[in-house]
């Protein structure tokens, strides 16, 4: 019998295919380590690389609601957590699902039924020197798939109103949630997914997340044989017969839903275990502090690092990181775009690597707050923003070609943005429309909190332009920002919100984690039922590209229909590196530059 389940609380959702295939937030924030003797190194190997990022890392983990951040992505990313060298796959700046083989491989065994199966190296192993097995196979498809959940949920809201949802990820289960407990062969190494639909994005799922023996030990288990066990004899939810919360699929939950959660490194050495090249070494948090790494001395690959550490800095201000970049404290830096920061990298030398993002800021109005419950005030708002005067201000000057974007499905530069454009209406609130606000307003003068991040200057701007702008109309805007933001995503504590989202450039996932009631990554309240069997259906559409993007530009179209919002613009991207660092190759995506680290080496 197969388990389903599609939709989850906010706090509580599921992610079915790994970190590789949703979007992430694109936000801002950011002690610091020597710098070591990288400066002076000579030759391509050994020495230290530093990396300059806008937003701190807040977490080990990347896949719960709260820790979706961009650099918490990267961090998974080195560390071979859910996508990057060490996983299965890893995604390339052309937008390759490149496998990796070092751990393991992926093999599709049939179309119908879906059957996929995950073939361990005989030789993997995770950094601590423990050997990975089928153990840490069926633990992440147990955090992934939502087998043992049994709540029901509010149609309206998503929010559970009985039962269990044991572990809080970024996403949507869909896909893994129509799985029958896997086949194991444990001798052989192999795990094998056997799926109840067709799954969009099957080849997206990667079941190497976090090791099986560490959760075990946590949880209270004797090894991860009998967490295994554990786990095999634990029967899957029924949501019909809700039952008493289990304490230990609660203790494992815990771990993952906040255990990896750190403002310093961790006392515990497990949660440092990594699957990936590189091993967390140091860690201290906020604006100013870093997380740095060290090769994973059991690293098997045929990539491997050419120097001795990395170190991502958090540098929320970007002319603070082109400070940084041309006094050698960092050798490689990812900062807000402006006409300011181009300019003063060309001044001293700076090298600049330019492109676009897969990435977009937006408002969002969260529907289930009081004073956006009518239509008629959310139209009214959005009719208020000054998209064309937000751009001019943060983008133009960077890119003088520039235009406000008009979809939330897609970006400029990809083939499918013109027909969304012709279709969803976006266009419609190009300029302010104050005098059709104040009609729509009949006298009242709503009060509006906006959620942003005080520590990206971009966001400020933007805020700012708001502000003003509303108040012609009669909105009173109060300042809600916050350099806490992420955290306080979904909180109900605000009525607006200013972020971005990034997009891995693979995959559907996004679909229903921002638009299906309930989803990972829908922080505004947002349902639609139509919506709803939209995103259910882009999960099962497989090898028809043109039946999923009619199905984004539809859910484009009533999402603008609902006044859901406003995407604002595309985010340039830029890298700079002072020459201290060959071989950073530019990625649009998720992971930034620090995707190839393998192929850097410090300039002799």
């Amino acid at each position: 019998m197969t388990h389903m389940m599609r939709r989850r609380g906010r706090a509580l959702a599921g992610l079915a295919i790994g970190t590789a295939a949703m979007v992430a937030l694109a936000g801002c924030t950011t002690s610091t380590p020597e710098t070591g003797e990288s400066g002076d190194t000579e030759g391509t190997t050994g020495g230290t690389i530093s990396v300059a990022q806008t937003n701190a890392a807040t977490a080990l983990n990347s896949s719960t609601p709260d820790t979706n951040l961009n650099t918490n992505g990267m961090v998974d990313y080195l560390m071979g957590m859910g996508t990057g060298p060490g996983s299965f796959f890893y995604v390339d700046p052309e937008f390759n699902v490149v496998p990796d083989e070092t751990n393991g491989t992926v093999e599709l065994v049939s179309e119908d039924p879906l059957v996929v199966t995950y073939t361990l190296d005989p030789e993997a192993v995770w950094s601590d020197g423990t050997p990975m097995t089928t153990n840490d196979l069926l633990l992440s498809w147990a955090i992934q798939s939502g087998y043992y959940d049994d709540a029901t949920f509010d149609e309206a809201t998503g929010e559970v109103t009985e039962g269990n949802v044991y572990f809080q990820l970024a996403g949507s289960t869909s896909g893994l949630d129509t799985t029958e407990f896997p086949e194991i062969d444990a001798e052989a190494g192999t795990l094998t997914l056997t799926y109840g639909e067709p799954f969009v994005d099957w080849n997206l799922v990667n079941l190497i997340t976090k090791p099986a023996h560490v959760f075990a030990e946590h949880a209270g288990f004797g090894s991860a044989e009998e967490l295994a066990t554990f786990l095999e004899e634990t029967p899957a939810g029924d949501p019909a017969a809700p039952a008493e919360p289990n304490e230990q699929l609660t203790a494992l939950a815990e771990l993952w839903n906040t255990g990896y959660n750190i403002t310093a490194m961790p006392e515990d050495e497990g949660l440092l275990v990594s699957a990936g090249m590189w091993v967390p070494k140091d860690f201290q948090a906020d604006d100013g502090g870093f997380i740095s790494f060290e090769p994973n001395p059991e690293w098997r690959g045929e990539m491997q690092p050419s120097f001795d550490e990395l170190i991502i800095r958090f540098i929320g201000d970007p002319n603070a990181q082109i400070t940084a970049l041309q006094n050698g404290e960092v050798h490689v830096i990812e900062p807000q775009p402006s006409a300011d920061t181009v300019s003063a990298i060309e001044a001293f030398g700076g090298t600049l690597i330019q492109g676009a993002q897969l990435s977009y800021d937006h408002l969002d109005l969260t529907m289930n707050s009081e004073v956006f419950s009518d239509p008629a005030v959310r139209e009214a708002f959005l009719l208020t923003i000054p998209r064309q005067q937000i751009l001019e201000s943060i983008v133009t000057p960077v890119d003088p070609e520039a235009e406000v974007l008009n979809s939330q499905q897609f970006v400029a530069n990809q083939p499918q943005y013109e027909d969304a454009v012709a279709a969803n209406g976006y266009s419609d609130f190009a300029e302010p429309d104050i005098e059709r606000a104040t009609e729509l307003l009949a006298g009242a003068t709503p009060t509006v909190s906006i959620l942003y991040n005080t520590a990206n200057p971009n966001r400020v701007d933007a805020f700012q332009l708001i502000q003003a702008s509303a108040a012609e109309a009669g909105f009173n805007v109060e300042d809600a920002g916050s350099p806490d933001w992420s955290s306080l995503l979904g909180s109900g504590g605000y009525d607006a919100s200013i972020f971005g989202w990034i997009s891995p450039g693979v995959g559907y996932a996004s679909l229903p984690q921002i638009w299906q009631t309930g989803g990972g990554g829908n922080y505004n309240g947002y349902s639609n039922p139509e919506v709803d069997a939209l995103a259910d259906e882009s999960q099962v559409t497989i090898g028809d590209e043109e039946r999923i993007t009619e199905i984004m530009i539809e859910i484009d179209r009533l999402s603008r229909e609902d006044f859901y919002g406003l995407p604002l613009f595309q985010t340039p991207g830029l890298v700079a590196t002072n020459g201290a660092v060959d071989g950073v190759v530019y990625n649009g995506g998720q992971t930034g530059a620090i995707w190839n680290t393998w192929e850097w080496t410090l300039a002799g």
